[in-house]
C-alpha cells in the first residue's frame, strides 16, 4: 500500500502557490476560529489548575537549562511562555474546552484544535512567516481529514475510538513536518511515528469524565514529537496503516478504506469542507437545536405548550448524545454538552443555546430538568444512511392540544451548506474573548485574516495593562 507514501510526497512538495484563494481564506478562518476559542477558554478553572501543576517545574527547568535566551512558546491569551511541547499541549487543550471548535464532518474530526496549536507553536519558535504557517496548516488539515475518512467514520466511532485523537497525530505531524522542510522520506517516517501514538476513546461519556480535552492535546503534542524524533534519527513504519501485524486501520475499524487517504489529494481540498460550530456543545446536537428553534419561532411555542419532543437522528448521534443515562438526565457540564434532551430543552425555553447554559447551576434548573425529561431520541435509518455526509435529524413536537408539528434539518447551521458569515465568525470570537481589551483583539483578528502578508506571526501573549 503506497497511500501514506503519496501523502508524504504531497506534504513535502506543497506550496501556497498550489492552493487557490478559497483554500487560503478557509485556512485563515480556521486559524482565527481556534485561536479565538482557545483564548476564550484560558481562564477555565480546570485548565488553570493543570497549568499550575505543569508550569511550576516546567518553566524553571527550561530557564535553567536554556537561559534567558531560550526559545519558549506562548500559552495563548496569557502572559506566560513555556517549552514548545508543553505550549502545544496546553493550547490544543484550550482549543477544545468550549466545545465550539471546527468539525470536518466527512471524517468526524475536530482538526483545528489539533493542527493549529502544533503548527503555530513550532512556527513561533522557528520564527516562520505567516505564509509558512498557512502552508503547514493546510497540509495538516488535508492529512488529518483523509486519515479520519480512511478509518471509516461510523465503524471507527462505534468501536469506541475518538477520531480527533486517533487521526489527529497524523495531522499535527504533517503540519510540523512541513515547517521543518522534511523530505518525503522524513515525512513518511514522522507519519509512522504519529500513527503508533494514535489513541483516545469515548469512555468519558459513561460518567461525565473531563478528559475529552486531553485527546486533541495529546494528538498535537504527539505529532510534534514524532517530527522531533525523526530529527533525532528515529523512523516510524511506512505501513502503520496497513501492516498485517499492527496496522491501525484494521485494528480500529471494520470498514476502513485505504483509497480515501490519498483520493484527489492536491486536487480536492478538504479544508473547504469544515463546519464552524455556532453552539458550544457536541456537533451531533446542533441539528436538534436548529430544529427546535425553527419550530419555536414558526409556531410561537412555549414550554408549557409541549407534551413531548421526539428526535429521529443518525445512529452515532443517538449513541453519543441520547442513549446513556447521563445523556438523558445530565447533571454535569461534560454531560450536558453531550445531551440532546438538555440542549433541546434550553432551545425551547430560551430561544438560544449559549456558553452560560453549561454552568453547573444552569444545568440543574428545575424547569430545564423537567422539560428535558419530555425529550426522546431514536435512530432514524434515513439519517443514518446519509451520515457522515450529512448530520441531520427530524424533530417532532406534540402539543397539549394534541397536534404535532415537525421539521427536518438536513445540515446544521455553520455547515458548509449553511456557513457562518465572516461577520458571524468574528462575532463568535468576540463573544468568547470578552475578557481581552477590544483594540488588542481587533488588531489580532485583522492580522490573522491577512497572515500570508506577515513576515512574523502576531503575538498571542496577552498582559493586562
Amino acid at each position: 500500500m503506497d497511500e501514506l507514501k503519496r501523502v508524504s510526497e504531497f506534504v513535502a512538495a506543497f506550496s501556497l502557490e498550489k492552493a487557490d484563494e478559497n483554500v487560503k481564506a478557509s485556512a485563515k478562518k480556521c486559524i482565527l476560529d481556534v485561536v479565538g476559542l482557545a483564548m476564550g477558554a484560558s481562564d477555565n478553572p480546570m485548565f488553570q489548575q493543570i497549568k499550575k501543576v505543569y508550569l511550576q517545574e516546567d518553566n524553571q527547568q527550561a530557564l535553567v537549562q536554556e537561559g534567558s535566551s531560550a526559545q519558549l512558546a506562548s500559552i495563548w491569551g496569557s502572559p506566560e511562555r513555556t517549552n514548545l511541547r508543553t505550549a502545544v499541549f496546553f493550547n490544543a487543550m484550550q482549543g477544545h474546552t468550549l466545545e465550539l471548535d471546527d468539525v470536518h464532518i466527512r471524517s468526524k474530526t475536530h482538526i483545528g484544535t489539533v493542527v493549529v496549536p502544533a503548527a503555530w507553536g513550532l512556527a513561533e519558535v522557528l520564527h516562520k512567516s505567516g505564509d509558512k504557517l498557512l502552508e503547514a496548516v493546510i497540509c495538516g488539515y488535508e492529512v488529518m481529514s483523509r486519515i479520519g475518512m480512511g478509518f471509516g467514520v461510523s465503524s471507527h466511532r462505534n468501536k469506541g475510538w475518538h477520531v480527533t485523537s486517533t487521526a489527529g497525530t497524523f495531522g499535527a505531524a504533517a503540519a510540523c513536518a512541513k515547517l521543518l522542510d522534511f523530505t518525503p522520506e522524513q515525512v513518511l517516517a514522522a507519519l509512522g511515528l504519529a500513527g503508533t501514538q494514535s489513541c483516545g476513546t469515548w469512555a468519558f461519556l459513561s460518567d461525565g469524565a473531563t478528559n475529552k480535552v486531553l485527546h486533541p492535546a495529546r494528538a498535537a503534542a504527539s505529532g510534534l514529537e514524532a517530527c522531533l524524533l525523526v530529527l533525532g534519527g528515529m523512523r516510524g513504519s511506512a505501513h502503520i496503516l496497513d501492516a498485517k501485524d499492527g496496522g491501525i486501520f484494521p485494528m480500529m475499524s471494520d470498514a476502513y478504506d485505504y483509497s480515501l487517504v490519498d483520493k484527489d489529494l492536491g486536487k480536492v481540498y478538504e479544508i473547504l469542507q469544515v463546519d464552524k460550530k455556532p453552539y458550544p456543545c457536541c456537533r451531533s446536537t446542533h441539528c436538534v437545536i436548529d430544529g427546535v428553534l425553527n419550530l419555536r419561532r414558526q409556531y410561537q411555542l412555549q414550554a408549557e405548550d409541549v407534551v413531548s419532543i421526539q428526535v429521529g437522528t443518525y445512529l452515532v448521534g443517538l449513541k453519543q448524545c441520547g442513549l446513556t443515562d447521563t445523556c438523558k438526565v445530565p447533571q454535569l457540564p461534560t454531560q450536558a454538552k453531550f445531551s440532546t434532551p438538555y440542549v433541546a430543552a434550553c432551545a425551547l425555553l430560551q430561544g438560544r443555546v449559549e456558553l452560560q447554559d453549561f454552568a453547573p447551576d444552569q444545568i440543574l434548573r428545575p424547569q430545564v430538568q423537567a422539560l428535558l425529561r419530555k425529550v426522546t431520541v431514536a435512530e432514524d435509518p434515513e439519517f443514518t444512511a446519509r451520515y457522515p455526509e450529512h448530520w441531520g435529524c427530524k424533530v417532532t413536537i406534540t402539543l397539549q392540544n394534541g397536534t404535532q408539528v415537525e421539521t427536518v434539518v438536513k445540515d446544521a447551521s455553520g455547515s458548509v451548506g449553511s456557513p457562518l458569515t465572516d461577520a458571524q465568525l468574528q462575532d463568535k470570537v468576540r463573544a468568547c474573548c470578552q475578557k481581552y481589551q477590544g483594540p488588542w483583539l481587533e488588531q489580532l483578528m485583522g492580522d490573522l485574516l491577512q497572515l500570508e502578508t506577515l513576515s512574523k506571526l502576531p503575538s498571542l501573549v496577552y498582559t493586562k495593562e
